[in-house]
C-alpha cells in the first residue's frame, strides 16, 4: 500500500539519509516502496538537543535512520541506563522503546521517545 506524505513550504524531510527541502509551494509524495523517513516535525538536530531525554531521542532517530548498528544502539542502551539511575519513573517509557525496538517497530519507538521528552518536560516544570 503506498503512503502519500503532503508537505508544507519549505518543510524538510529526511529519507534514509537523503535531506530534502520543499520549494515554496505545497507538494504531495507518494512513497510506493517501503521507507524510513523523519518529517520536519520529528527531527530533533543534536545541536538542538539540550536535555538527556532530547539526547536520547537523537540516538532513537540514528537507529530509526540507519540499517541494524551495534554501536547507535549500544550507545543507546548506555544513555538509557544514565537516564534511569538518575530518573527511575522514565525506566516505563524506556522499557517500551527497547521493546518496541526489539520488535523492529522503529518508527513507533521514535513516538515513545517523543513522550518521554514531554514527560521530562513535565517533570522540570514540577520543580521550577
Amino acid at each position: 500500500m503506498a503512503l502519500r506524505i503532503d508537505l508544507k513550504p519549505h518543510e524538510r524531510l529526511i529519507i534514509g539519509d537523503v535531506s530534502i527541502r520543499n520549494g515554496s509551494r505545497r507538494a504531495s509524495l507518494t512513497f510506493e516502496t517501503k521507507a524510513k523517513f523523519l518529517r520536519e516535525k520529528d527531527i530533533l538536530t543534536e545541536s538542538q538537543a539540550k536535555t538527556a531525554c532530547e539526547r536520547l531521542y537523537v540516538i532513537l532517530q540514528a537507529i530509526y535512520l540507519t540499517e541494524k548498528d551495534l554501536m547507535i544502539e549500544n550507545e543507546f542502551i548506555a544513555h538509557a541506563n544514565e537516564i534511569m539511575n538518575s530518573v527511575p519513573t522514565m525506566g516505563l517509557y524506556i522499557a517500551e522503546i527497547h521493546k518496541k525496538i526489539e520488535d523492529g517497530d522503529y518508527y513507533q519507538a521514535l513516538k515513545v521517545g517523543q513522550d518521554l521528552m514531554n514527560y521530562e518536560k513535565y517533570l522540570t516544570k514540577l520543580v521550577e
